[in-house]
């Protein structure tokens, strides 16, 4: 079953607040996977996930190098992989596949660059908008995204007080 929907969003903080609120359906076990092109907002859609679930936006950074940062203390724990430097490799030999199907959120940049299927999962394509604004459509893959896909579809009822929190 593949579900899409798709919103704008007008600024990062807009992005982060859309985040927010997709972490505040989260149950652990959920795979993000993100893509877009570089400075396209995946990074900050995770820094709003990161808020969402009670942990410091501040600690998310890009894990290019480490490739993965796992950030506890919240509400579930996230796990966040990046894999743009490097070339397609297999979860296992990644060491990564604790994390991908552990009970915790997986955010997934660069998903592409993994030799098999994530199986269910949200992807999340960001794209850029001639106005500076970004495109976020949402697919779920799968089962047990559909509160997820809602929450893209709400979109519009985001509120100043939610964007300026």
């Amino acid at each position: 079953m593949t579900d899409t929907v798709a919103c704008v969003t007008g600024s990062e903080e807009e992005t982060r607040a859309l985040a927010r609120r997709l972490a505040g359906v989260l149950r652990g076990g959920e795979r993000l996977a993100l893509s877009g092109e570089l400075g396209a907002g995946k990074t900050a859609f995770v820094r709003g996930l990161a808020e969402g679930l009670g942990i410091a936006a501040e600690d998310v950074r890009s894990p290019s190098f480490p490739i993965l940062i796992p950030h506890e203390g919240g509400r579930l724990p996230l796990y966040h992989i990046d894999l743009f430097r490097l070339p397609a490799g297999d979860i296992d030999s990644l060491a990564l596949r604790e994390y991908i199907y552990g009970s915790g959120v997986c955010a997934i940049e660069w998903p592409d660059r993994l030799d098999e299927p994530l199986g269910d999962h949200l992807a999340i394509a960001i794209d850029f908008e001639p106005d500076g604004a970004r495109r976020l459509v949402a697919e779920a893959h799968g089962t047990g995204y559909k509160a997820l896909l809602e929450v893209f579809a709400t979109k519009q009822l985001i509120s100043d007080r939610e964007l300026h929190r």
